[in-house]
């Protein structure tokens, strides 16, 4: 079950119950906000490409959000807010770095893999036939497959956070997979 689904209680309060209390000055509700989404934030970021920048661009995320939390228009989730900064901190960085988004590479910390000799040569292989397929994908079906099998948003939160339409990011989410399985059972 998704953070955000679940029931929150008095002890757990919400995301706007913890920027209410952050804007009256209480500075442990920041924390908790960072707390709460940082790892989802950084799995998202890696997953980009931006490599040993993960942390940085989390923490300009966190930065870049609470300087302008006033603007925050409660249009979609904090988090479907903080994804969106988090990908135009890292399109930035792509552009300044003059680097193309789909010859990123996938960090193989983030591979799973098994016990068994064999099992971890096939998946190697596999990871290597993912990533390749992944690269092939066009940047914003990437975009979309990753927001959706590595963070579980819905094609609501993924249009929000790409600037599209739920019906594009579905659209996007069919060819990627489509794609990815072809490439797969070649």
């Amino acid at each position: 079950m998704r953070p955000e689904t679940l029931t929150q209680t008095d002890d757990v309060p919400d995301d706007e119950a913890l920027i209410a209390r952050w804007r009256a000055g209480d500075e442990r509700a920041a924390t908790v906000l960072v707390e709460r989404h940082a790892r989802p934030i950084a799995r998202f970021v890696a997953s980009l490409g931006v490599g040993s920048e993960v942390e940085e661009v989390v923490q300009d995320t966190f930065v870049r959000a609470f300087g302008s939390l006033d603007r925050f228009g409660h249009r979609s989730s904090l988090r479907t807010w903080l994804f969106t900064i988090a990908r135009n901190l890292v399109r930035d960085r792509v552009r300044t770095a003059r680097t193309r988004p789909e010859d990123r590479e996938i960090d193989d910390r983030h591979v799973a893999t098994g016990h068994d000799p064999l099992d971890q040569v096939v998946a190697d292989e596999t990871a290597v036939r993912l990533r390749t397929a992944l690269g092939r994908l066009t940047p914003m079906q990437k975009d979309v497959f990753t927001l959706r099998v590595t963070q579980g948003l819905s094609y609501k939160e993924i249009a929000h956070v790409l600037d599209s339409t739920e019906g594009a990011a579905r659209v996007h989410y069919f060819n990627a997979m489509r794609f990815i399985q072809d490439y797969l059972d070649d």
